[in-house]
């Protein structure tokens, strides 16, 4: 039955909820990481495109989401927990992730690739979407990735790219006519301009396959990370020992 409500409406709701949780994520890693020295400059700067190392993994990140002071990158990309800059500076702690990355250098395109790690980003660094270059990173779920529509690809080893989306299947989709990609460029921020003059990003890079650069969708990938923390959220409440 129709309680009066709309799409639009539940889905704010939603947004509004999630941006709530995160914010009590936040606090408690805030706690957390106050009871060791502060490891991040006063004037570390994290953005989408910035290189980024969890243990011994070199890679890219993908976006930053200067609201909620998350960020986010690719889920083969995660370590022990700790993320940092190109200095050795502390930025961030891993948070929730998905990865089922296949093995090999081929897939089948029925086949449902999901590639992304949430970063919770500390107290003490400054944060922005502004790409390496200067233009505002933006998200806008009515943009979706289309064959034959323009795309770039930003990688701290290959800088950026440009060409076309070859094909979309599921979840994820491949490029071709000038993408490129190498070690390290993975979770970086795939994206297309609009019309209006944004840059709206569109994908967080997975891996090549066959001669192919791929990137899982964005706003596959950003639905499932607002589901886990979620899901992840209320189990911690449940679990939670009730005051008397």
């Amino acid at each position: 039955m129709w309680d009066g409500s709309t799409e639009s409406d539940r889905s704010t709701g939603s947004d509004r909820l999630l941006q709530l949780l995160l914010a009590v994520a936040a606090t408690v890693t805030t706690l957390l990481l106050a009871s060791t020295p502060a490891q991040a400059q006063a004037d570390t700067l994290v953005y989408p495109g910035m290189e980024i190392h969890q243990d011994s993994v070199l890679c890219t990140l993908g976006y930053v989401d200067p609201q909620t002071r998350m960020a986010f990158t690719a889920g083969h990309c995660r370590a022990s927990g700790t993320v940092s800059d190109k200095q050795g500076n502390m930025i961030g702690t891993q948070g929730s992730f998905r990865d089922n990355t296949p093995d090999g250098t081929t897939v089948d395109t029925n086949h449902q690739i999901t590639d992304w790690q949430v970063i919770n980003l500390t107290s003490d660094v400054a944060v922005n979407n502004v790409l390496p270059g200067g233009r505002v990173l933006v998200t806008d779920p009515a943009v979706l990735p289309v064959a034959g529509m323009p795309v770039c690809h930003f990688g701290v080893v290959t800088g950026e790219s440009c060409g076309t989306v070859e094909s979309v299947n599921n979840g994820w989709f491949t490029m071709a006519n000038g993408v490129v990609s190498k070690k390290g460029d993975s979770g970086g921020p795939v994206y297309t301009p609009t019309p209006d003059g944004r840059t709206v990003l569109i994908g967080i890079f997975n891996s090549t396959w066959g001669v192919l650069p791929a990137a899982v969708t964005w706003q596959v990938a950003s639905q499932q990370a607002r589901e886990d923390t979620i899901s992840a959220a209320s189990a911690d409440f449940a679990a939670a020992p009730v005051q008397p």
